[in-house]
């Protein structure tokens, strides 16, 4: 690493074929290792390589991932407070089977009985058009970004077509296949089984092409005629291995997921995957801190079940303060999973941490960056970033503190924003 760290990875104990479950398929040693277990030894085999090479053990030592590995944070700080003085944690699926549930309930919900899709990516980017002209503004600019999309009071049927409303517009199929997905899974008497599905102004997507190939809900649920949905191979193999006690198997399908009972079958399994106790005290009394961060964008780990955590956190360790002494949500406008998206995509995490663990400066704001045609996953930035490949920055502050546009000056700069 540029910096100087010795730094270490992990394959989590398996290896696999991106949406392959089946080095799950009765294996119980490999889904305690993905679950929890394998970044916890593989920290302890870092330190003491380590202090093997260098004949001292390492004064610091910090934790940095996201999706997966923002979940596998959220384990080290809850099981092993000892590990790690810092972490950082990106876009964590926090309750992983509720996550599962939902891309299920997703897939469904868009299509028809014969399985054919009933949205498109014109159908869409229909969606997303209308839902930033509605809460475009709401941090007072004009940008295509919605600020705050958790209170954007969109409501997908004023799309309907019918009398006044000419073309483009969405069939009552489409709308309700549209209301579902915002609202996640519910059973047949309309009981919530999460905190919601994903927000308006993040159907398309910002890499979605002139296909339609590539966007968020095209990628978690909707697919093509031609093409299944990106995540439903990755779902299927997880209810099929992952999730249930015992294994479903090969047989199951998306469509024997039964919402009124299934739910109730996930603890067993989830109590290796799940990464939602808010108790961390220990992290906390260890010296630890954590720094979670979120894009309003993500369809694949949802910003209300990252918020409702760390909610949920606030509540259990005493408040505001006590919580934000050392873990601080950063929830990042229009940025899609991890990375991506028309928002401010880029920051320094490593660094604000740095700062908070070794000379106590807590992070009131975060800087973040939205790049030139550059994507920060296949092309990780090097800090401080060069000029050139910036299109304009942002201010990010610690939820539930949102941004807001001073009125005057660039827009493309952050000093000209103001927290709110």
């Amino acid at each position: 690493m540029h910096k100087g760290y010795a730094c270490i990875v992990s394959d989590m104990g398996h290896t696999g074929k991106g949406g392959d479950g089946l080095w799950a398929s009765h294996n119980l040693q490999a889904k305690l290792d993905w679950g929890y277990r394998a970044t916890h030894v593989v920290a302890l085999a870092g330190k003491a390589l380590t202090e093997r090479f260098y004949r001292q053990m390492p004064t610091r030592s910090y934790y940095m991932g996201c999706s997966t590995g923002g979940r596998q944070g959220l384990q080290e700080a809850q099981r092993f407070p000892w590990d790690f003085d810092g972490i950082v944690a990106g876009a964590p699926p926090v309750n992983l089977a509720t996550l599962y549930m939902t891309f299920v309930w997703g897939i469904r919900a868009t299509h028809d009985e014969s399985g054919k899709p009933v949205l498109g990516a014109k159908d869409l980017k229909l969606l997303t058009d209308a839902a930033v002209a509605k809460c475009d503004l709401d941090d007072g600019l004009k940008d295509g970004i919605i600020g705050d999309p958790l209170h954007c009071n969109f409501d997908p049927a004023e799309l309907t077509c019918g009398a006044g409303h000419q073309d483009p517009c969405l069939t009552p199929a489409q709308v309700d296949a549209a209301k579902r997905v915002y609202s996640g899974p519910l059973t047949s008497k309309g009981q919530r089984l999460s905190p919601g599905g994903p927000v308006p102004g993040s159907e398309y997507g910002h890499w979605t092409d002139e296909r339609g190939a590539g966007g968020p809900w095209i990628q978690a649920y909707v697919g093509d005629d031609n093409q299944r949905s990106g995540y439903e191979p990755l779902v299927i193999n997880g209810f099929q291995y992952l999730f249930f006690s015992p294994e479903a198997g090969p047989s199951w399908k998306l469509q024997d997921f039964d919402f009124d009972r299934d739910y109730k079958r996930l603890g067993t399994m989830e109590a290796l995957y799940d990464s939602s106790n808010p108790d961390l005290r220990q992290f906390k009394q260890a010296g630890g801190k954590l720094l979670v961060y979120q894009g309003t964008n993500d369809n694949s780990v949802l910003p209300r079940s990252t918020i409702d955590y760390y909610e949920t956190v606030e509540r259990t360790m005493g408040g505001k303060a006590a919580t934000q002494d050392f873990f601080r949500l950063f929830v990042l406008p229009g940025v899609e999973h991890c990375a991506g998206g028309p928002g401010a995509d880029t920051v320094n995490y490593l660094s604000y941490l740095e700062a908070w663990v070794e000379r106590g400066e807590a992070p009131s704001q975060l800087l973040a960056a939205h790049l030139h045609s550059r994507d920060p996953l296949v092309h990780p930035p090097q800090f401080p970033l060069d000029p050139k490949l910036v299109e304009f920055t942002r201010p990010v502050y610690p939820y539930p503190t949102r941004v807001k546009y001073k009125g005057r000056g660039d827009p493309k700069d952050a000093t000209h924003f103001a927290p709110y």
